[in-house]
């Protein structure tokens, strides 16, 4: 779960992370008291969107007056920003944010995520930080620095100070900064974190440093250790199919393909669409059947599916283990058809627990279906019924 600006400066400021002074509005008839509520004489106004890239597209003002500030705020409410990761429908600004204008001598890039191949904690740098630090990363321009944290330890603070070292801190700065990625990290861990990105993190003349913009993101399983979190998900910038999914325990993407997909399984579902593309076809969706689900939310998400006019033909690969079993799934699959009173080809590969249980389901229920032995066979059924549905 992606948090906005605002959001997230005040999730970090409690754990030592130095921001602008500022608050956030809707209204565009606020905005003016919250500029001479700053300590600075200068402000910045900036379009709260879950995008990169705002400033380039006109989202983020700088002015020296309240007056000034409600009226960008008047120009940048209800307005679309168009950026390079918006795509070309944009996103529509909903909230602005006012704080003070800060005087950096210097800027820089720091990040804190997951590393994958190791499963440790990375805090990720760089000596140069603003807009385009993506593109200038892949072009090789600037260097990244890099350190890894296991969570089995207790980061030391020496080797938070070399890091700051490696982008050219100095002195009390350095003391500044190891303070800085340990709040990181400890919000990081604390608040089952996926991403903390701070950037630009500003040097000031004072040598200070300060949270000038910041990207958070939440791990969206772990929100039941957070309810206070989930309350800040911001549901108009969430496809509304994949929150309804989520809040029945399926993982749900909707794509531009004419195949459905249930799969059980992230890893296994995109080892699906993958076998279902070398071979030609096109995935209508992801779907990750969470382990917790109960038949009727694996009913909601295949409904979900069926919602989905474009969907000729669907392909079932389940594996049971021992928290999900076949008859589980397929019982959820037979009451989200029955009640829709809709029939699709249906291409069903099932192993496991209760694998033949849920095929006897399916003819309970009355449900025509192709059994396939395994994947491949499965895959090649599925392409057969397309190319028949097309001709």
């Amino acid at each position: 779960m992606y948090l906005h600006e605002y959001q997230a400066k005040d999730i970090l400021r409690p754990f030592g992370i130095p921001t602008p002074d500022g608050d956030v509005v809707s209204y565009a008839k606020d905005a003016y008291a919250v500029a001479e509520n700053c300590t600075a004489s200068a402000y910045v106004v900036k379009a709260q969107v879950h995008a990169g890239g705002r400033g380039k597209a006109g989202g983020v003002r700088k002015t020296d007056s309240p007056a000034k500030v409600q009226e960008i705020a008047e120009e940048l409410l209800g307005q679309k920003l168009v950026t390079e990761q918006t795509g070309p429908d944009g996103r529509t600004i909903r909230r602005v944010y006012i704080e003070s204008a800060i005087d950096a001598a210097r800027e820089i890039f720091v990040s804190m995520l997951v590393d994958a191949q190791s499963g440790q904690i990375a805090l990720i740098g760089s000596q140069e930080g603003g807009e385009d630090i993506e593109a200038l990363a892949a072009q090789k321009s600037i260097r990244l620095e890099r350190l890894l944290i296991s969570l089995d330890d207790d980061p030391d603070a020496i080797e938070f100070k070399e890091f700051a070292q490696r982008l050219s801190l100095e002195g009390p700065q350095t003391e500044r900064a190891a303070a800085l990625f340990r709040s990181m990290y400890r919000a990081f861990v604390e608040l089952d974190a996926s991403l903390i990105e701070i950037n630009p993190l500003a040097v000031t003349t004072d040598g200070e440093l300060v949270a000038l913009d910041v990207k958070m993101a939440i791990d969206d399983n772990a929100l039941y250790r957070h309810p206070e979190l989930e309350d800040l998900r911001d549901e108009d910038a969430v496809d509304k199919i994949e929150l309804a999914a989520q809040r029945h325990d399926v993982n749900y993407i909707q794509m531009d393909g004419n195949i459905g997909v249930v799969v059980n399984g992230a890893g296994l579902a995109l080892a699906t669409l993958d076998l279902l593309r070398d071979a030609g076809g096109e995935p209508a969706n992801f779907m990750d059947i969470r382990t917790t689900a109960s038949s009727m939310q694996i009913a909601r998400g295949f409904d979900l599916l069926l919602s989905n006019s474009n969907v000729e033909v669907v392909l079932v690969n389940i594996h049971g283990g021992g928290m999900t079993r076949c008859d589980t799934i397929i019982e959820g699959i037979g009451i989200s058809l029955k009640r829709n009173n809709k029939v699709l080809p249906l291409v069903i590969r099932l192993a496991g627990n209760n694998a033949d249980y849920a095929r006897t389901l399916l003819c309970n229920y009355g449900i025509s279906f192709i059994d396939s032995e395994n994947l491949a066979d499965a895959v090649e059924r599925v392409l057969a019924l397309v190319r028949m549905e097309a001709a």
